[in-house]
């Protein structure tokens, strides 16, 4: 048996834990509490703001489910993602949205790193820093794929860097997203969404609950409602309007957005590399959506980065030309930082080290009176 410096202090890193049956990494500094599932995705279920003791992602009524021992009574056609969609934030790869099928192979709805296990190795374990290394292979696809997280003393940031490499001898097509989910007690009609985003499209498929015309556009973040009411989708309505809305948020100046709380005066902030992943979703579901698998029941906001959209799976990118196209060998590394902070009510900007530029909410409220 090997023995390591436990500590209960500055940066910690665990991987001794269990969760319903997989393997959980446990990160942590002073500001923040991260947990990671590395046998299912390498799923984050809960970013922990330490400070506030906020956690800012959605958790779902299904809770988290071992896709091991769990097995559906039948298979459906867009895959196994929903029957094991815990919330949280899931990675997506190589496919986004509904299943498609490509050179042969299914894939299911948001690809398969996602449902899978990922080897891991602790590499830095330190006050000072922490650092755990995750790798994994597709199994229908021949991607492989290193992600390192890391996160520094007393710093409210937790460091994302990927490597996908095409390992196939022939050149692929792909979509490659993230998939963070917020909920509350952190979501509430209190919340703000900033991104510094030109355009809206609406889904060209939506719910019947939905507020929007399929296939509208709009200037980023008004648009108007199917009742002719203008729809502010940078402020989140209460659960109470019982509506659900797809939209892609296009022509972004930088990649980075906020959402912020401005009731608690606390947020999560995401910074990512705008020229790889060009197009950011933004799901909402206030209590709108019914039958499988939600059922009403959920009260949520994703905001994805992706490479490609719509959401209609890799055939329907392809068709639009937003797909990622790798050569035979070719590798691509990101570099992602998530943060939160506390004490404002709005953001200007998220640097691409993190910082936090706080929004002047009078002077914006003052331009919209004008």
């Amino acid at each position: 048996m090997g023995y390591i410096h436990e500590r209960n202090y500055g940066c910690r890193v665990s991987a001794d834990y269990t969760y319903r049956g997989l393997k959980t990494i446990i990160m942590e500094n002073e500001k923040l509490h991260i947990t990671i599932l590395a046998d299912k995705g390498t799923d984050i279920i809960e970013f922990l703001y330490k400070p506030l003791d906020v956690d800012f992602l959605w958790r779902s009524p299904l809770g988290v489910r071992n896709p091991g021992l769990n097995v559906p009574t039948i298979g459906t056609h867009i895959g196994s993602f929903l029957d094991y969609y815990e919330g949280g934030w899931q990675e997506c790869l190589p496919n986004g949205g509904w299943a498609a099928k490509y050179k042969g192979a299914e894939l299911g709805l948001h690809g398969e790193v996602c449902n899978i296990p990922w080897q891991f190795s602790i590499i830095e374990d330190n006050p000072e820093r922490v650092e755990v290394k995750f790798r994994v292979r597709t199994y229908r696809t021949p991607f492989y794929l290193e992600k390192f997280l890391s996160m520094e003393s007393n710093k409210p940031i937790l460091h994302i860097k990927e490597k996908l490499l095409n390992e196939g001898e022939e050149g692929m097509d792909l979509m490659w997203g993230y998939h963070p989910a917020f909920g509350p007690p952190f979501l509430s009609e209190h919340c703000r969404v900033d991104v510094p985003a030109k355009k809206v499209e609406v889904c060209s498929e939506g719910a019947p609950t939905s507020r929007l015309k399929p296939g509208d556009k709009f200037a980023w973040p008004n648009c108007k409602g199917k009742d002719g009411k203008t729809v502010d989708l940078s402020r989140i309505p209460p659960a109470s309007i019982k509506a659900a809305d797809m939209v892609y948020l296009l022509e972004l100046e930088e990649g980075w957005y906020a959402i912020t709380n401005t009731k608690k005066k606390v947020g999560f902030g995401l910074h990512w590399p705008k020229e790889v992943f060009p197009y950011l979703w933004y799901w909402q579901d206030y209590q709108g959506e019914f039958g499988y698998p939600l059922y009403g029941r959920t009260y949520i906001v994703a905001l994805e980065p992706f490479t490609s959209y719509p959401r209609f799976g890799l055939e329907e990118a392809i068709k639009r030309g937003t797909q990622m196209k790798m050569a035979s060998g070719e590798s691509v590394e990101v570099y992602l930082k998530a943060v939160a902070y506390e004490g404002i009510e709005g953001v200007e900007r998220i640097t691409e080290n993190g910082e936090i530029k706080e929004r002047d909410i009078c002077r914006v409220d003052m331009r919209k009176i004008k």
